[in-house]
Order: C-alpha cells, then structure tokens, then sequence
C-alpha cells in the first residue's frame, strides 16, 4: 500500500467519525424541529442536552479531512473547492448559523420568542447543512463535474443523483440522532425517540434505493463498484444485517443494541461510497495517484497523523466518558 493510499484511508477514517458524530449532531436539529406532542419541550431538551458538551469536538473530524485533502491531494482540493464552490459555501454556512444558533438560544435573552427564533434557525440549518454536504458528494461520485468545469453544466451538483445522496444523508443522520437520543432517555421520552428511529430508518431505505435507481444511469462508476466488484454482495448483506438488526432491536426496544447497529450501518455505508469510486477521489479526472503529492509531503502527514492520535483519541475518551456516561434523561428530569 503506498503512502497515498493510506492517506486516503485516514481521510476515509476521519469522514466515517464525521458521519457518526457530527452526522448525529445535525440529525439532532432535525428533531429538535419536529418536536411534538405534550413532551415537545422534553424532547428539545434532550436534543440540547446531548449534543452540548461535544458538537464543537464532533466538527474536529471534518476539519480534520479538510487539512488532508489539501494537504495530501491538492489537485483534488482546488478541483472540489472550485467547481463546487456554491454547495461547500452553503455547506460552511448552515455550519456556521447552526453552531450560532444553538450557543445564542442557550445564552440569549431568556425570552421564548427570542429561543423559538434562535431554534428555527438551528433546525432548518441543521437540515440545509447534510442535505448539501450529501449533495457534494454525489457530484463527486457523478462524474459531472469534468463536464462543469468545462463550462457545459455549471450546477451539475443539483442533477437528480446528487441531491438524492443529500436526501439520504439527511435521513441518515435523522437516523442515528433518533436511535442516539432513544439510549440517551427513558421511559415515554425514550419511546418518543423509538418511534422516531424507526420511521427514519423507513426513509433511509427509501432514500437509498432512490439513490441506487439513479447511481445506474447519473452515477455509473459507483454504481458498477457496488454491484460488480468482490466486495459488492459482502457489503451489501453486512449492511442489510446491520439495518435489520437496528430495526429488530428497535421493534424488541433493545435501544442500545439499536444504536449500534445503526452507527455500524452508517459507517458500512460511508465505506461503501469510498470503496466504489476508488481509484478516483473525482470522477473521471483525478485518481489517487495523479490528485496526491509527493511522498515527501504525505510521509511526513502520516508520521504526524500518529503522533496526533496519541493525544487526540484519549481526550476525546475522557470527553465522552464525562459527559456520555450519564444516567438516562427523563421527562420528569430537570437537569438545569
């Protein structure tokens, strides 16, 4: 394996985290939205007592990506940050309105007016925000951007393909958050939160097979990686299993046992997408080879990927262990 190619594996690495924290996070503020029901203030409550004291430690993983895509790919870094410059700025600023917005409901004037204002703009950024980060990489799986930066379709990223891959991370993540928030509450909250994962995982699968339908024709190099290579029918039955498992367990209640198939499904499905276009990190234009920089600069990247996990994974135990160990959040909880 050349240096290149582990390089692209950590990238792969830092976007499954991604997906399974920060994934989570925006899942989070799609439930915060549609709270309902005479535990509504219960259930944004939830929300905001999970994700506070580690969204902005979720995030190191996609900063992380980005430092190694420019780093170790630069050809594929101004390629991606060029023809997609539109999604990715849109991308930055749900990020952005949405980490506002959760910090200024907390410590805003404690008027309800001013709180609901503040939680709209947090739930609907949490919404635009992975269904564009979706978007982008389904124009990356396309093909299409070789076509966009020759002038031909400069807002390929919104054919059909791309934003049914928006659509299905924005499910995803709905997904995870829901099976996530269920271990974090008990009794009726704990049910609210059920329900609520296992009609999410019904829209993963619909978004999914949506994307399948329109990877053979807007997508055919994935398509063929997931359907033609030796390990197509092995992630496919390892996905299947994990989904039914989750839903299984959803159905019997067994919500911790739900939450970790959900996060197995989702990182097999991150995977998946990597593992089908591999060589290319765009398609058709840029392979692993031909985007990476030279071993001299990749070695020493990797060398310090090491060295930085050594620190970083530990902290981030401590941090979970302090803040995620927690007994279950009840209704009947007043925590602040």
């Amino acid at each position: 394996m050349t240096p290149a190619e582990l390089l692209a594996g950590a990238l792969l690495a830092a976007l499954v985290l991604y997906a399974l924290l920060g994934g989570a996070d925006y899942g989070g503020g799609v439930w915060d939205l549609l709270a309902s029901g005479p535990r509504r203030a219960e259930q944004r409550r939830l929300v905001e007592e999970a994700i506070g004291p580690i969204w902005e430690a979720n995030h190191v993983w996609l900063i992380l990506a980005v430092v190694l895509l420019f780093t170790g790919f630069p050809k594929a870094f101004a390629a991606i940050s060029i023809d997609l410059f539109l999604p990715l700025f849109l991308l930055l600023g749900g990020i952005v309105l949405r980490g506002t917005a959760f910090t200024f409901r907390t410590y805003d004037r404690p008027d309800p007016a001013v709180r609901v204002r503040w939680g709209l703009v947090f739930s609907i950024s949490s919404i635009v925000a992975p269904v564009v980060l979706g978007t982008v990489v389904g124009a990356l799986s396309s093909g299409r951007l070789a076509a966009a930066a020759r002038g031909r379709t400069p807002l390929a990223w919104l054919s059909p393909f791309p934003l049914s891959v928006g659509l299905l991370a924005l499910a995803l993540f709905a997904f995870l958050a829901a099976c996530y928030l269920a271990v974090e509450a008990e009794g009726a909250l704990r049910e609210d939160f059920r329900r609520r994962a296992l009609g999410a995982g019904v829209a993963v699968l619909a978004a999914a097979l949506l994307a399948a339908a329109l990877s053979a024709r807007e997508a055919p190099l994935v398509f063929a990686g997931l359907t033609r290579r030796g390990f197509s029918l092995p992630l496919h039955l390892a996905t299947a299993v994990a989904a039914l498992t989750a839903f299984a367990a959803l159905l019997r209640g067994r919500v911790r046992l739900a939450r970790a198939a959900a996060a197995l499904q989702t990182a097999l499905i991150v995977v998946g997408w990597g593992a089908s276009q591999h060589p290319y990190l765009v398609v058709p234009d840029l392979t692993l080879a031909a985007a990476a920089a030279p071993d001299a600069t990749i070695v020493p990247v990797l060398w310090a990927l090491a060295a930085g996990a050594l620190v970083l994974f530990p902290a981030l135990y401590v941090l979970f262990r302090v803040f995620k160990g927690e007994r279950p959040f009840s209704v009947v909880d007043r925590g602040r």
